[in-house]
């Protein structure tokens, strides 16, 4: 397996540190509002890299976090009238249906800032003491310059970045690239005692000490968005590693932008939609499926006809997954001549998805292969076939779907019953000659969106 790592840009062969384990840390959502499609994208794809190594047979420590205190959180408490741990807590609990509605796997270790105090208090006191962060009027900031790795993973050059950078009003730094680890009170916000002073945590912080507490001081994998990789990203390498004296990630994994109608998505700009009320208009699936379709490290531009095209796509495979559930309830009870070829026909679209996924997780060129499975099995079913066989393409394609967090029946399960039924009494209508009653029934099911198909070996049905 290959994954290309931000910090030396290149595909390299990923090999973790323990056996059949990954230890992956993904920063996860401020918790100020619902969380936006921005916030979805490495939702859906980390959890689909977690699930491909479970399928290896992998086990994986997965450690999502929960920022929940921060400026944007202690803003809109203030303008609701409301403690910040109330906004924060609510919109944890929205963050928590979304990203169920996701089919997200629930973390390992989902921690939050606040219940982690202890520890940002001591790494900041082991910076101090190693001298790579000072106290100055109850604020505590890290020397970006005492980092002599600080640029790694960005390739950005401190001294570019200090030529470039705004001198604040009254900015008490010592360098203008220096960050703040710990800020003072201020009325209104929560605050936390300290050995400088009653305050709360500066934001790159939390990250390093949440991961080295459920991960270690080295682990395999850090993930989040491309706009992570700096400053936070590079910010967490140079606290982590001053203050352990050891590799922070081995590898970086970056999601790419999502732009709205080919403009990168912002709340200035008025293009800037919640996850939430993107799925009520086309499903938590097609998201997640629009999502999937585009390599994770690829801008991927979002828009009403691509979703759509999404729904259609998905669509597709749930229709495939009912006529091959079909041929499963109603194919021949043995084996037919000719079939045990099949298995190997099967056998080569899964290895055409693993080794799409064994690259990079492309699961664009995996999605590729599923859909070539699903012409293949279609052909397979519309024609005498047995159980068994049958069966054989409903594991794969359902199993090939489910790495990528699909679930290619659950949502039609209540109304097959229903659909089965009306079928039923329509054969009853038509063998009792009663066409009316028959074309009535027909009726209704267009109107669910079904289609009926009148064969030899009995009726097949599927959706439009």
């Amino acid at each position: 397996m290959k994954i290309y790592n931000t910090m030396s840009r290149k595909k390299e062969d990923f090999l973790p540190l323990i056996e059949n384990t990954v230890n992956m840390y993904v920063c996860g959502p401020t918790v100020y509002d619902l969380i936006h499609i921005g916030n979805a994208r490495p939702m859906a794809v980390f959890d689909t890299v977690r699930r491909y190594f479970m399928y290896k047979g992998v086990r994986v420590n997965y450690v999502q976090n929960f920022t929940d205190v921060d400026d944007r959180i202690i803003n809109r408490a203030n303008k609701l009238g409301v403690s910040s741990e109330s906004v924060a807590e609510a919109n944890i609990a929205e963050a928590v249906t979304d990203m169920r509605g996701l089919n997200c796997l629930e973390s390992t270790v989902a921690p939050r800032v606040t219940r982690e105090m202890d520890g940002i208090i001591e790494m900041i006191r082991t910076l101090i003491d190693k001298g790579y962060a000072y106290a100055l009027n109850g604020s505590v900031y890290y020397s970006t310059r005492s980092f002599e790795r600080y640029g790694v993973l960005s390739g950005k050059n401190i001294n570019d970045l200090t030529a470039g950078a705004r001198v604040e009003i009254n900015d008490e730094k010592r360098d203008v690239m220096d960050f703040v680890l710990w800020k003072p009170y201020k009325p209104g916000e929560p605050k936390w005692d300290s050995p400088w002073g009653p305050g709360r945590p500066g934001w790159h912080i939390e990250c390093s000490v949440m991961a080295k507490k459920y991960l270690g001081d080295t682990f395999d994998i850090h993930a989040g968005g491309e706009d992570l990789i700096f400053p936070h990203h590079e910010n967490e390498i140079a606290q982590s590693e001053a203050a352990n004296g050891k590799t922070f990630a081995r590898y970086w994994m970056h999601v790419g932008y999502i732009n709205i109608d080919d403009i990168k998505m912002s709340k200035s700009l008025g293009n800037f939609f919640t996850l939430r009320e993107v799925a009520k208009a086309f499903s938590y699936e097609v998201v997640r499926f629009f999502i999937l379709s585009a390599h994770y490290r690829s801008p991927i531009n979002f828009s009403d006809s691509l979703l759509q095209a999404a729904k259609n796509g998905l669509e597709r495979l749930k229709n495939s997954a009912r006529l091959i559930k079909y041929a499963v309830e109603n194919g021949n009870e043995t084996p037919l001549s000719g079939e045990d070829a099949v298995n190997y026909e099967i056998a080569e679209f899964v290895r055409r998805f693993e080794e799409s996924m064994d690259d990079d997780f492309n699961t664009a060129n995996a999605i590729t292969a599923i859909f070539d499975l699903v012409t293949f099995a279609n052909t397979q079913v519309s024609k005498p076939v047995s159980k068994t066989r049958a069966m054989s393409l409903l594991d794969t394609l359902t199993q090939l779907c489910g790495i990528l967090g699909l679930k290619l029946l659950n949502d039609t399960q209540a109304d097959t019953s229903e659909i089965d039924a009306l079928i039923t009494k329509r054969q009853e209508a038509r063998k009792a000659r009663d066409f009316k009653t028959a074309d009535a029934i027909r009726e209704t099911l267009s109107d669910k969106g079904v289609v009926l198909e009148d064969r030899p070996d009995g009726v097949r049905w599927s959706f439009k």
